[in-house]
């Protein structure tokens, strides 16, 4: 191991050192500094921030999909249909997460399970845009394909995708092992019917203790149930949270109290999507931020949900400031909402702009 040793005579040689060891520890060469600070913080490396030391970033989605997304005007049930409009795209919460972190510049790997020519197909088109994978192939069955018609509001007929055996199950708990304290895993949407439906719970077990810190957007059971091993993110919309205590609620003010609940029941921070009426944020540190929905025309709210909870994750790991992460949330959904795809960094830097300054 080389060590190398600086003194402190002088403000520019004090500089010179912070700039060699911020390059030398990149290479893992352990800089020593007669200065009491400087050897502070090398004995103290939790006190990094993000992108000082590349951590590792992955996103889960167990059952992706290539979603045709199609506009078919004036539809007529029993008739051939024409289309007049389509588009085709890698899809499912996670893959969602991961492609809207890579338009805001971070890099991350999309894990999952992909099976036939289907799965060859979003493999690809993730490679298209930039996103990097690491699927898990299937040798039977074929990945989903979903049908998505824009023209008749919320209508989809979705795909069963490949059965995933235990063995393939392991493989990707091998492949979470290697994720370490300071490391991102979001988890996010259904659970296939051939997978154990605690997955979750196991997932999150099996890494409890390591200091990863794990994103969960799912619904009832399925999120209530990963509680107790503290997820650093959940994302409940308003629907969802009231469905978990049996009420409705409508209002800004009417998630706060349900937020703290979750909280009390082990997670951290709670991020409260509402559609129209905005957003909410319960931290961890007992701040409390609300926001009306920005202002915009809606053109496809697919994603959306995951383009929020990727764009505070974007934010938390830039700042580490719940304010800042919380505005990025709220621009990022917002973005895509108002775009016909996943939103682009240029998109979300104009939607922050209108949510900090309007």
């Amino acid at each position: 191991m080389m060590h190398f040793f600086c003194a402190n005579s002088t403000k520019i040689s004090h500089e010179f050192c912070e700039l060699v060891w911020l390059t030398l520890n990149e290479f893992g060469i352990i800089l020593s500094s007669t200065n009491e600070k400087q050897q502070k913080a090398v004995r103290n490396p939790q006190n990094k921030r993000y992108g000082e030391e590349k951590e590792m970033i992955c996103t889960v989605t167990f059952n992706p999909s290539l979603d045709y997304i199609v506009s078919v005007e004036d539809f007529k049930l029993g008739l051939t249909n024409r289309t007049s409009s389509e588009l085709m795209l890698p899809g499912g919460k996670g893959i969602n997460v991961s492609t809207v972190l890579m338009n805001l510049g971070i890099e991350n790997t999309a894990l999952g399970f992909m099976a036939g020519f289907v799965g060859d197909e979003i493999v690809r088109k993730l490679e298209e845009m930039g996103v990097k994978s690491d699927f898990i192939k299937i040798p039977e069955g074929v990945s989903r394909i979903n049908l998505k018609l824009k023209s008749i509001d919320g209508t989809e007929i979705n795909g069963m995708g490949p059965k995933i055996s235990a063995e393939k199950v392991q493989e990707l708990m091998e492949k979470l092992d290697t994720l370490k304290e300071g490391d991102v895993l979001f988890l996010a949407g259904s659970i296939p019917s051939s997978m154990p439906d605690d997955m979750y719970e196991k997932i999150m077990a099996r890494l409890d203790g390591r200091g990863v810190m794990i994103v969960v957007d799912a619904t009832r059971d399925l999120l209530v149930n990963v509680l107790k091993y503290h997820p650093f993110l959940v994302k409940p919309n308003n629907h969802e949270l009231g469905e978990i205590f049996g009420v409705e609620l409508k209002t800004r003010q009417d998630v706060i109290p349900y937020g703290k609940k979750l909280q009390e029941k082990g997670a951290r921070n709670v991020l409260i999507s509402m559609a129209g009426e905005g957003a909410v944020l319960v931290a961890e540190d007992g701040q409390v931020f609300e926001k009306p929905a920005p202002k915009g025309t809606l053109v496809n709210g697919v994603g959306a949900g995951d383009s929020m909870v990727a764009g505070f994750m974007a934010g938390w790991m830039e700042k580490q400031d719940y304010e800042y992460a919380f505005h990025m949330g709220i621009s990022a959904g917002s973005a895509s909402a108002f775009s016909e795809n996943l939103a682009t960094k240029e998109e979300i830097q104009a939607v922050y702009k209108q949510v900090t300054e309007g």
